[in-house]
């Protein structure tokens, strides 16, 4: 005999969606403001980065690249002035 659809337990995933949202670790929020910032800046590529940080802008985060005067939200100034000084 085979077990009724109406006698079967609730599925896992609706009882894991009673429980609310998953909390956010702090590698998260740093890895969601390094995005924020990212999308801030225009999203540079690889090029761009090292056109106005230098050889390891690539690798610096965004407190280090503020830190070397260019900020997120003046990426794409610094960018221009960059790029027509060529």
């Amino acid at each position: 005999m085979k077990k009724s659809k109406k006698s079967r337990a609730v599925p896992k995933a609706q009882k894991v969606a009673k429980k609310g949202a998953p909390r956010q670790t702090s590698a998260g929020k740093a890895r969601a403001e390094g995005m924020r910032l990212f999308k801030l800046a225009g999203r540079p590529t690889e090029e761009q980065f090292v056109l106005v940080y230098g050889e390891r802008g690539p690798r610096m985060t965004w407190e280090e690249r503020a830190k070397a005067g260019v900020s997120a939200a003046k990426f794409q100034a610094a960018l221009k002035a960059k790029q027509s000084g060529r």
